[in-house]
């Protein structure tokens, strides 16, 4: 199998696996587009890759609604009564602040500024002139900030530097707006990252959230990147923030699955060994990541997140049917970790599911055996 696993890192590149792999009991080899042997995703009612969503990790229709209307009349007043009417401490109205926030930055990214008479994202800057003491366009127009210091500019660079001191006063006259909101305290987590925050500064920021919302999975998820190697701290010190959080959840939380994000976090950059996937680290995180799974009311909204990387790591356990169950609740939508970390998440979320898929089928698995 690990000739498998090389010929898959090959081919991700620039095609996707799909139906040219043959399931054969006890393995998996390529075979001819076409071949009546072949696995095809398709037979499982899996969305086609150029149908895939990679906006989100799940269905928020009442979001897509919303964004339909503010990107179609550059208004942005549908956005205010959508994130007024969210629950301030939830996950939800995270993601929703997110949302509309990325898609003013890609908005700008494809119209910028002095380009035409329609600049991109114009809806968020006149909401903000129009209605400045409105607490979800503050929010957004802070995650706006950030979301452009990262993606235009050069982590270090002056101008990097910049546009998080902006977005750093804009988290403030958010919170002065909404107190109780955990929200501008959660956006302020990518700037102390950026910003490299000395950790007696990030810990106070982060009692701050928990102050607020203790249990919210994605303020532990934008924590965590502080305290990983790569950024501020180490692998030990982003292990023992992941298995204390995950220690202390509350009964059906997803805190659970938090040390599987921290096991992502410093996967080695080349790793096609199938036994790093069966060690025990990674072994103990896929099982608590399943337990928070299992325990979870079925619509926490960060439930996807969970699925899309233990997807991930089933695959390379090549525990196939256990990837399986985990792809029938999430296909359709791909915007999610490890997907979104790609230049094109559709295809490689796809190359993993037809590995699912030809794996399920090569030991004995077909459509009519897969519980939904």
């Amino acid at each position: 199998m690990e000739i498998l696993w090389a010929l898959m890192a090959v081919i991700m590149i620039g095609a996707v696996l799909g139906p040219f792999l043959l399931r054969r009991r006890g393995g998996i080899r390529q075979v001819a587009p076409g071949s009546p042997d072949a696995a095809d995703p398709a037979n499982y009612g899996f969305a086609r890759q150029e149908e895939l969503d990679i906006r989100m990790p799940g269905p928020d229709h009442d979001l897509l609604d919303v964004l339909d209307v503010v990107q179609g009349s550059q208004s942005w007043k549908a956005a205010s009564q959508l994130l007024a009417g969210t629950e301030v401490h939830g996950e939800v109205r995270w993601q929703r602040v997110q949302a509309f926030a990325g898609a003013a930055s890609l908005e700008l990214r494809q119209r910028p500024g002095g380009v035409s008479d329609n600049p991109g994202g114009q809806w968020l800057r006149v909401w903000r002139a129009e209605a400045p003491k409105d607490a979800g366009g503050a929010a957004v127009h802070a995650e706006f900030l950030v979301q452009q210091a990262w993606r235009s500019s050069a982590s270090g660079t002056d101008e990097f530097r910049i546009i998080l001191e902006e977005a750093r006063e804009a988290c403030a006259q958010a919170a002065l707006l909404s107190p109780g909101d955990p929200i501008p305290y959660i956006i302020e987590l990518s700037i102390a990252r950026g910003l490299a925050y000395p950790r007696e500064e990030f810990e106070q920021l982060w009692l701050k959230i928990l102050d607020r919302a203790p249990a919210h999975m994605g303020a532990h998820l934008a924590a965590l990147h502080y305290w990983c190697e790569k950024w501020h701290g180490s692998r030990d010190l982003a292990y023992s923030f992941a298995e204390a959080a995950a220690a202390r959840a509350p009964k059906g939380s997803l805190l659970s699955a938090l040390p599987l994000f921290a096991v992502y976090e410093h996967l080695p950059e080349v790793n096609l060994v199938r036994g790093f996937y069966e060690s025990e680290v990674v072994t103990k995180a896929v099982e608590g990541a399943l337990y928070a799974v299992h325990s979870a009311r079925p619509d926490d909204p960060m439930l996807a997140h969970v699925r899309h990387l233990l997807t991930f790591f089933l695959v390379r356990s090549e525990r196939w049917s256990e990837a399986m169950n985990q792809l029938v609740h999430v296909d359709g939508h791909v915007g999610a970790l490890p997907w979104t970390v790609s230049s094109d998440p559709a295809a490689d979320y796809a190359v993993y599911r037809a590995l699912a898929v030809a794996g399920y089928e090569a030991n004995g698995g077909s459509p009519a055996t897969l519980s939904h």
